[in-house]
Order: C-alpha cells, then sequence, then structure tokens
C-alpha cells in the first residue's frame, strides 16, 4: 500500500477491483453533487417537453426570423431620422418589430380618438376611421407623417410632432399602414366644411 494513500476505515470499503495498482474507496457521492444531477434531470425534461415534445417554444427559424426583424427595425429607424419617402415608409409596415413599437405608441397616445380598431367615427370615437381607403389629408404614407407631425388643429388632432418625435411618429405611421396594402387604391376626399 501507498504510504501517501489514506488509510481505510471501517466506513470506506475499498472496492474489489484495481487498475495499475490504484484502487477506489466504494462511497456514496456527495449530496450537493446528487441535486445537481437530479436538478439537471429535470431542467432537460422541462426543456425537451416545451421546445420538442409541445413545440411551445420558438424554434431556429423563428428566432432567426425574429432577430432578422430586429435588425432590419434598426435600419429602419435609422431612417426614420433622415430623409422619409413612401417606399421606406411601407417598408417599416411589413417589419413586426415596427408595428409592434407603432402598436404600442398608438394604444397609448391615439386609442382615444381613433379606438382600438382604428376605425375611429365608425365606432363611436371622434378621429379618423384610419383602416378605409379614403383619406381626408392625403393618402400616401408620406402625408400620415405630416397629419401626424403637425396636426389638424381645425379638426381638434393635436401636433404630435414635438410630443413624440419623429421616430416614434415613423412607427405609429407604420402601424397603421399594416392595415394597407402598398399599391391600394387610395382616394382623397376633403374634409367637409
Amino acid at each position: 500500500m501507498n504510504p501517501n494513500q489514506p488509510k481505510p476505515t471501517a466506513e470506506d470499503a475499498l472496492r474489489p477491483h484495481s487498475f495499475d495498482g490504484i484502487q477506489e474507496f466504494d462511497k456514496r457521492l456527495p449530496n450537493w453533487w446528487l441535486v445537481t444531477l437530479y436538478v439537471t434531470i429535470v431542467f432537460w425534461l422541462g426543456y425537451w417537453a416545451y421546445y420538442e415534445w409541445f413545440r411551445t417554444g420558438p424554434n431556429d427559424h423563428q428566432r432567426i426570423e425574429r432577430e432578422m426583424a430586429q435588425v432590419e427595425a434598426a435600419k429602419l429607424a435609422s431612417m426614420a431620422s433622415g430623409q422619409l419617402d413612401d417606399a421606406s415608409l411601407w417598408k417599416m409596415s411589413r417589419n413586426p418589430v415596427m408595428t409592434a413599437a407603432g402598436k404600442a405608441t398608438f394604444m397609448t397616445m391615439c386609442v382615444s380618438c381613433h379606438k382600438e380598431s382604428l376605425r375611429g367615427i365608425d365606432d363611436g370615437g371622434i378621429g379618423a376611421n384610419l383602416r378605409r381607403q379614403v383619406w381626408i389629408h392625403g393618402g400616401r404614407p408620406t402625408d400620415l407623417v405630416h397629419t401626424v407631425t403637425n396636426g389638424v388643429l381645425v379638426k381638434g388632432m393635436p401636433t404630435w410632432g414635438p410630443v413624440l418625435g419623429q421616430k416614434k411618429i415613423t412607427e405609429v405611421v407604420a402601424y397603421v399602414l399594416s392595415y394597407h396594402q402598398e399599391g391600394e387604391p387610395m382616394s382623397v376626399q376633403p374634409a367637409a366644411k
């Protein structure tokens, strides 16, 4: 027996096998190690059930699409601070990150007049119906940005430009445009006096 090897006690029996002259004690694993093992097994079962059995969690394709939408939203947001055109606003309206941010702002600032359904006066609100193809102050996306930014004081719509800022305004316009299709027939009907 090696003099550096600890002496076995009555509780510590040696295992009967030997490898290169080395023998092991027949000891139980520490409790902290066993708890870690059992917690890992339970976590694995929950993880596997969430992603594989029930397919509740997002798959790789969905996660990549979500990340790409966030990258695209960051690019589009940088365009919002610059010169906006109709094509970029239509692109923003197809980005789920931009429309989600626009919806959050809309539900906070605009829902009292335009209602949650965006139908405004047709649902008992006082604002215009934003889901129709008939517009009062121009039917292009840049016209919508201008209307939201400068307001229509005659109709009771406040000037939102200083309150919201350009980024939030473009997000709200993108949210409203998400209910429309690019190239759909838009007509402009001036407001009745």
